[in-house]
């Protein structure tokens, strides 16, 4: 008589037991969840690592928190954070304004304009900062008279970082805003088109709030990054926060202590403007993010 063989793998390899399932007080299964001893234990590690940090950094003494504290609402300081501010604010609002003109030269159905405004925003994406501001202030050098100008001292160290840093930030922000539009829906245009709508009001009732979506991110990365890149200015003798904390310490010696300053400063500022980015992308976002 023929032998039977067993299916394949009924013996050799036994079926796995199932899951334990517990009984909660009214008899009903209960699920157990899985306990994750790795993830609890590297968390622990990272916390332990993070709290040696902090307490490396406050009970050094070569920190000299005391200084800094002393120095951190100084009158020096605080002007030369107002300087801060106020070229941020000033350079993100021309260097947008500016950007905004190269987008739409960028999106027109002219070929000059496109290559003229492609040409601006590859010579200045490919200039670091630093030495634009350095040819700006030393244009006297390169083009004595211009109109009829005499051009030797005509621009002070602000207007060159301010000349220096919209030109600079203007070639970041067409890119920016012609993505942004770039990701509106097509159709989103043709439905304004069929209501008669002007291209001024699909602009601004149909293209914007949409494409502000896709704006605001990137601008609010660039307004961080604009806080922090006007401490180059400190180079050209502008009295921005960096420049004023290095007058005082070259004064003093006290490096370290001083420069925390300035960290702090920026770490503050950097925070708040956070904050506001995330409300600000949240009111743009209404209508396309999905509630729970």
């Amino acid at each position: 008589m023929p032998s039977v063989q067993p299916a394949s793998g009924t013996l050799d390899t036994p079926a796995p037991a199932p899951p334990p399932v517990r009984s909660g007080a009214d008899g009903a299964p209960r699920i157990v969840p899985r306990r994750r001893t790795g993830q609890w234990a590297a968390a622990a590690l990272v916390l332990a690592l993070l709290a040696l940090a902090a307490t490396s950094v406050v009970r050094n003494d070569a920190f000299q928190w005391d200084v800094v504290a002393g120095y951190f609402l100084t009158t020096a300081v605080l002007r030369g954070l107002g300087l801060t501010l106020w070229l941020t604010a000033l350079v993100m609002v021309l260097g947008f304004a500016l950007g905004t003109l190269l987008a739409a030269m960028r999106l027109s159905a002219n070929p000059v304009l496109r290559g003229v405004a492609w040409g601006y925003v590859w010579l200045f994406r490919s200039m670091p900062i630093l030495v634009q501001l350095l040819f700006w202030f030393n244009i006297g050098a390169l083009y004595p008279h211009i109109l009829g100008i005499r051009t030797v001292n005509l621009f002070g160290p602000l207007t060159v970082a301010l000349i220096g840093l919209t030109l600079h930030e203007a070639a970041y922000a067409a890119e920016v805003v012609r993505g942004g539009i770039l990701s509106v829906d097509r159709g989103q245009l043709e439905a304004a088109q069929s209501l008669g709508l002007s291209r001024w009001r699909r602009g601004l009732r149909i293209v914007l709030p949409q494409a502000m979506r896709s704006i605001v991110p990137p601008a609010g990365n660039m307004l961080i990054g604009t806080l922090k890149g006007t401490s180059i200015v400190s180079v050209i003798a502008v009295q921005d926060l960096l420049y004023s904390v290095q007058l005082v310490y070259h004064r003093t010696y006290q490096v370290i202590p001083l420069l925390l300053v300035a960290t702090l400063w920026y770490v503050l500022i950097t925070s708040l403007l956070s904050i506001g980015q995330y409300y600000v992308e949240r009111h743009y976002a209404r209508g396309a993010e999905r509630t729970r």
